[in-house]
């Protein structure tokens, strides 16, 4: 496989931010998607909740260098928060917990692996760092079959966004050849996506 450098060069922390910008925006959207989510059944609101896992898992397969899924998930939140986010301050706290959560994944692997069950992972990770806070925010105080239901839909989320989808979407950028220039890729490359 192509060895690339694994520090951050200032264009990985310019895209980091763009990312998050992206992302950012999308979060402060997709609130309006979480609360219309929440009246089919109780919990159900967090079959949408992977999606705020997403900006770490994606940045980390995109550009394959340490610390820019903890960036992507604190700068996301951060300009989540700007918009309007319905969590205020709270979004930021979630950001920085999700994305130090799925760069322990990344960190575990010594960020030589891209595939889709590490992503997933990740984004489950990030799912524990917010049962973490939601513990510290008092929003778990539920019976044990609510906390079942709850963080066990908040998981499988987790993985589907942040494993399935943020593959998938890397994927179709370095198929359109538009990631060139961030991290050229060779065969290797797309075969180490496969294991």
């Amino acid at each position: 496989m192509q060895q690339t450098s694994k520090g951050l060069k200032f264009s990985d922390v310019l895209i980091t931010v763009v990312i998050a910008l992206v992302f950012g925006i999308l979060f402060k959207v997709w609130d309006h998607v979480y609360s219309a989510s929440k009246l089919l059944f109780p919990q159900s609101g967090q079959l949408t909740y992977g999606l705020w896992f997403m900006a770490g898992p994606f940045a980390y397969l995109l550009l394959r260098k340490p610390g820019v899924a903890f960036i992507a998930s604190s700068a996301a939140a951060v300009i989540s928060m700007l918009l309007g986010s319905t969590w205020a301050f709270e979004t930021v706290v979630y950001g920085v917990v999700q994305g130090l959560a799925a760069e322990l994944v990344f960190l575990l692997v010594r960020y030589r692996k891209h595939s889709i069950a590490v992503a997933g992972l990740a984004g489950m990770m990030s799912a524990v760092g917010s049962f973490c806070v939601d513990l510290s925010f008092g929003y778990a105080d539920y019976e044990t079959w609510v906390l079942v239901l709850k963080y066990g839909l908040r998981f499988f989320s987790a993985f589907v966004f942040c494993g399935v989808f943020a593959y998938f979407l890397v994927r179709a950028l370095e198929a359109t050849g538009v990631t060139k220039s961030i991290r050229p890729l060779s065969q290797s490359d797309y075969a180490a996506l496969n294991k």
